[in-house]
């Protein structure tokens, strides 16, 4: 089925097919495809083999296939990638991308001359769809390619992208759908989200190829006892910066990410060309370091999950991932950067960022080596996105409720939404609900015949695609150098952190270290600064917690041992045996001690740090009731430090399912959590608006009329849709309460309480970790007394308020 002239190109390339890219060539009009293939394997030319032969005549005019990716990044180097096919072959092909940073004059000739290949992402792809000539700009779709499908399974981006398809599925019946990814636990069930039932999806598996050559970087320090930053192995990484060609420096987070690079850069004494990439710094930034890599200008790239995904750059030869990775995929799609080709082994270095990562490190290698991926099942797609879809439809056009349901049980992620949650989802759109009807600014689209919608107002498509999308961006400002002609973009910084600077204030942006000037129009303006001291700017992205799989094989470790085990890690195992316990999958082991004069307790769960925090805010409201006045607690992805002033004598009651869930209700209905949670969702839905037309609003104009929203409906509709929606989101992904539950089912009311005069070997470095959480109570009141008390002690007053002696006789 290979045409002579893509023959001769392979010959002449010495390659030869593989067999999925021939089975997917073979298989080109099935209705849907998800191949699962190594990274390396080829995924991209096997999803693009059909267009590229499809077009060879070059008889097809407009889009012909649009390809997802869920990073401008990885659009930009597909485009290149092709671009070398196509110009070898003379294929009559045009191939270009659209996302958030094309240009406006682009998108409007993109419109009124669409390209062959059109490079997207889910956001772009949604605002082509508003448009009331989608049915044209679409007429000659034949397939649509979704890269790194995994990636956008896992969040409300995913579920867009499967309602868009849908909507591009009823444009244009006959279009073909593909799916590739190199890391999908369960295949069945990705198959399933990305058919349009009951259309079936094949599933085309790959060789897995060879093993991976992964291995913990051994250094002559051993890890801290706490933190996360890794900077104890930079000596050891630069080493192995010398002796590769490219290497790819990953970290979980965007601050540590800022944090290591600079001091890698104050280490580089040979002056080795390094660079830093991830989501907060600023397009031209990204381009930057996007354009040296490709042209193997860089010896190593500090970055974070920007670069995770599907990226080709030829010459990165190892890949070292800071910091335990949390998740088994994430660290084979890190892992697949190094040697990207067909059968070439990756290599990588993993570095633990503390004693304990270690462990998790060990447990991680072995879990790629046996090829044990884990994840989080997808969840149903999210009623908010669905408001959002009918708004989108509308903006398109009149559109019929019967069809549009249909075509949306039809959609993968979709099949369990009933007509009356449909018919929820369309009223809500219609009115703002029961207590917003009277409100013409929630009433969007009415009907305008039996079962037949449409805007009330055409000018309110403007309003409806400026708000597209899922992702939450209104709380970062941007930050720019100054000068007189406005000065180079650097990148973008939390709100919060950008108004909490007061001028003279440095941190740390796209490697460097800068001073804080002033703010203007929702812009940070800063100037170079050579401190080597900076604050540190917070930025917005995951804060990934240890899967359940990674835990199951950390207590396997703790119970059984391991070969690979380092010297120091298998004696701290040793003393905390002796000293105490080891923390078993069926039990929950407690500590109690005295420290600093306060009394301590350690909780060892291990259910990650999202459920970790959650169980410290329940557990100290529990403990604040039975009057042992708490005053804080910290958590990591394993344990929960809380110091008081009252030791815990009996623990078990704590952890009873009825109190923590009573618990978390209470604590929802009066927390910051479900507000922000609220926001969020009302966002997607359309409620509130993150755009207007005078521009991008601030973060605290957005929370305050959200507040004021939120507060409003829990008074007068408190079973809003929204509410509802809400109230979900905080239970399922804000609060990972499914975990705390997971664990108490485990351990069935089993606790192995150990009273200590000291601090365990595993209890001290938890005491050492930052992100410590103040309890606002009875005991700090407490202790705030009693301070006041020892002080009017000193000055010979007394706390009573009674002077010792008569006023009489005083002085």
């Amino acid at each position: 089925m290979l045409p002579e002239r893509f023959a001769t190109w392979f010959a002449d390339r010495g390659w030869s097919i593989h067999p999925h890219q021939q089975e997917m060539l073979e298989r080109k009009d099935d209705p849907a495809l998800l191949l699962i293939a190594p990274t390396g394997g080829g995924k991209t030319l096997a999803g693009f083999l059909p267009t590229l032969v499809e077009l060879e005549d070059g008889a097809h005019e407009g889009i012909h296939t649009i390809y997802v990716s869920p990073l401008k990044a990885l659009a930009n180097d597909i485009k290149r990638n092709l671009a070398t096919p196509i110009a070898e072959m003379a294929l009559p092909i045009r191939v270009e991308d659209r996302t958030g940073d094309t240009s406006q004059t682009r998108r409007k000739r993109q419109r009124a001359d669409p390209p062959h290949v059109l490079l997207t992402t889910p956001e772009s792809l949604a605002l082509l769809l508003s448009y009331e000539d989608a049915p044209r700009i679409f007429r000659g779709l034949r397939r649509v390619i979704v890269d790194e499908i995994h990636a956008l399974a896992e969040n409300k981006r995913g579920d867009q992208l499967m309602l868009l398809l849908g909507r591009l599925q009823t444009l244009v019946p006959g279009m073909r759908r593909v799916g590739l990814s190199a890391t999908v636990e369960d295949p069945e069930a990705m198959a399933d989200r990305l058919r349009f039932h009951p259309d079936p999806c094949t599933i085309v598996l790959a060789d897995p190829g060879p093993e991976p050559d992964i291995a913990m970087l051994t250094s002559p320090d051993p890890p801290p006892w706490a933190g996360g930053g890794g900077r104890y192995a930079i000596p050891a990484i630069l080493d192995e910066v010398r002796r590769h060609t490219t290497t790819l420096i990953f970290h979980n987070t965007r601050a540590q990410a800022e944090i290591f690079f600079h001091a890698l850069w104050l280490a580089n004494e040979d002056d080795l060309p390094i660079g830093i990439h991830h989501g907060s710094l600023s397009r031209e930034q990204r381009q930057r370091v996007e354009a040296a890599m490709a042209e193997g200008e860089l010896r190593a790239i500090v970055c974070t999950a920007s670069l995770d995904l599907g990226i080709d750059w030829g010459d990165v030869d190892l890949v070292i991932q800071i910091g335990a990775p949390k998740n088994v995929k994430r660290l084979v799609q890190r892992i697949g950067r190094a040697n990207h080709r067909y059968n070439a082994p990756s290599k990588a270095l993993l570095v633990p960022a503390n004693r304990f990562e270690v462990l998790e490190c060990v447990a991680a290698l072995d879990a790629v080596r046996e090829r044990d991926l884990d994840g989080i099942p997808p969840g149903p797609g999210g009623r908010d996105v669905l408001c959002q879809h009918i708004l989108l439809t509308a903006a398109a056009g009149p559109f019929d409720a019967d069809a549009l349901y249909g075509e949306v049980h039809r959609t993968g992620c979709y099949t369990h939404v009933t007509r009356p949650e449909f018919d929820a989802c369309l009223h809500f759109t219609a009115t703002g609900g029961y207590a917003l009807r009277a409100y013409d600014r929630y009433q969007r689209i009415r009907e305008i015949a039996p079962g037949r919608w449409a805007l009330r107002d055409p000018r309110q498509a403007r309003r409806i695609r400026i708000n597209l999308g899922t992702i939450m961006d209104t709380d970062v400002m941007k930050v720019r150098l100054k000068n007189r002609l406005g000065g180079a973009p650097l990148g973008e910084v939390e709100e919060g952190f950008a108004n909490s600077l007061v001028p003279g204030d440095t941190f740390l942006m796209a490697g460097r270290v800068v001073r804080y000037v002033n703010t203007r129009e929702l812009t940070v303006e800063v100037t170079r600064n050579p401190s080597k001291e900076p604050r540190i700017a917070t930025y917005i992205g995951l804060k990934f917690a240890t899967s359940t799989e990674l835990v199951d094989r950390v207590y396997d470790i703790l119970h059984h041992g391991h070969p690979d085990l380092p010297a120091h890690t298998v004696g701290w195992l040793a003393l905390q045996k002796r000293r105490s316990h080891l923390p078993t999958r069926d039990r929950i082991l407690v500590e109690s001690f005295e420290m600093d004069a306060r009394e301590h307790t350690a909780i060892y769960a291990f259910a990650g740090r999202n459920a970790m925090q959650t169980l410290g805010i329940l557990l100290t409201k529990r403990m604040e009731e039975a009057g042992l006045d708490p005053l804080g607690f910290v958590a990591t992805d394993y344990a929960l430090g809380i110091w008081g002033l009252e030791r815990l004598r009996d623990p078990a009651p704590l952890f009873t399912l009825e109190n923590l869930q009573d618990g978390l209700d209470r604590w929802l209905n009066q927390n910051q959590l479900m507000k922000r949670t609220f926001r969020k969702a009302a966002t997607i839905a359309g409620l509130l608006d993150r755009n207007t037309a005078q521009g991008r609003r601030s973060g605290r104009q957005a929370t305050f009329s959200s507040d004021i929203l939120y507060d409003t409906l829990m008074k007068y509709e408190p079973d809003h849709l929204i509410l509802d929606i809400t109230r979900e989101e905080a239970m399922r992904g804000l609060v990972d309460f499914a975990r705390i539950e997971e664990m108490l089912s485990r351990t069935e009311g089993r606790v192995d309480h150990v009273e200590l005069d000291r601090p365990s070997p595993f209890a001290a470095p938890l005491f050492l970790e930052r992100g410590r959480v103040p309890v606002e109570g009875a005991g700090r009141e407490r202790l705030i007394m009693e301070e006041a008390g020892a002080l009017l002690e000193a000055a010979g007053l007394d706390p009573s308020g009674v002077p010792e002696k008569p006023y009489a006789d005083a002085g």
